[in-house]
């Protein structure tokens, strides 16, 4: 009787064979799985790096001012500066909106007044020589009723060694504006008389500042909290970059935005800062070179 034979299991080779094939299946699945958090990783650094740029970007956004901008501004500053009609009048306005524009100014041409306009930063020794040279006349012209003076602090001169006075004295004209205009006149004298070196000096502290606004009648608390805390840094930061951007402000000589920079009626003074009777025949030739009978604004927005 035949003996019949059952199916012979795997051999030792083919045991051998199954188990590389086995390994070689777990090694690419392992790789794939390793590609697949590699790339989940890279996409969640990714779009953690943007989430932190997007945020960075809103910070810088919202420090510049602009729409957004929750900067505190002061009253009667609506253009960037105080319109002064008289050395001791200045023109109410409420505090620009927060993320609004500053407003330019429109001056009616009468033929007979000059509507003077200056951009001044308090650190500046060139706006310390127009001031000296113009004030005494520019005050007699107010007096008379020949004038406007409208005046635009900025910053363009901070530094560590002056610790940020430029902002600093902006900011603190900024809060007389606000709360006494009418002292606005006397205590922008006052400052660039107490000027400090641009290159030695530290810049005056908020006490010296504060000591100066006492000497000239401006002594309260609420102007006390005002410079102490520097309520109004970032308008001057944000007034600082509308004036430095405004194509209007820039010399065509040196083509950037410098201190000081003066208007009368719309033109350009770019004579000497330390001759007053330039500026007083510039002023008349600016006012009858641009008649009467019309209403400019300027500077244009930016």
């Amino acid at each position: 009787m035949a003996t019949g034979r059952g199916t012979s299991g795997p051999t030792k080779r083919d045991r051998r064979e199954e188990a590389r094939e086995t390994a070689r299946k777990m090694r690419e699945e392992a790789a794939k799985k390793a590609k697949r958090r590699k790339v989940i990783v890279q996409s969640s650094v990714i779009v953690g790096i943007v989430a932190v740029l997007a945020i960075i970007g809103v910070v810088i956004f919202t420090s510049v001012g602009g729409a957004g901008s929750s900067a505190a501004n002061p009253k009667n500053m609506a253009s960037g500066g105080l319109l002064l009609t008289s050395p001791t009048t200045a023109t109410e306005t409420p505090a620009i909106k927060s993320g609004a524009q500053p407003t330019p100014t429109k001056m009616e041409l009468d033929g007979k007044t000059a509507h003077i306009q200056i951009w001044l930063d308090y650190q500046c020794p060139y706006c310390d020589q127009f001031e000296t040279t113009n004030n005494s006349q520019i005050k007699q012209w107010l007096d008379e009723g020949s004038a406007t003076l409208e005046i635009h602090p900025v910053a363009i001169l901070d530094s560590s060694q002056n610790k940020q006075y430029s902002t600093r004295a902006g900011a603190a004209m900024a809060c007389v504006a606000n709360s006494q205009p009418s002292k606005f006149f006397d205590l922008n004298a006052a400052l660039f008389a107490n000027q400090p070196d641009e290159q030695t000096g530290t810049g005056l502290t908020n006490a010296e500042i504060l000591k100066i606004f006492k000497d000239n009648g401006v002594d309260s608390k609420s102007i006390t909290d005002c410079v102490n805390n520097q309520t109004y840094a970032d308008f001057i930061t944000n007034m600082t970059q509308d004036a430095t951007t405004n194509s209007q402000l820039k010399n065509p000589t040196s083509g950037g935005f410098g201190t000081p920079t003066v208007f009368v009626n719309g033109e350009r003074y770019q004579g000497g800062f330390t001759n007053a009777e330039q500026f007083a025949a510039f002023k008349d030739a600016a006012v009858k070179d641009a008649g009467s009978g019309k209403t400019i604004t300027f500077p244009t927005a930016s």
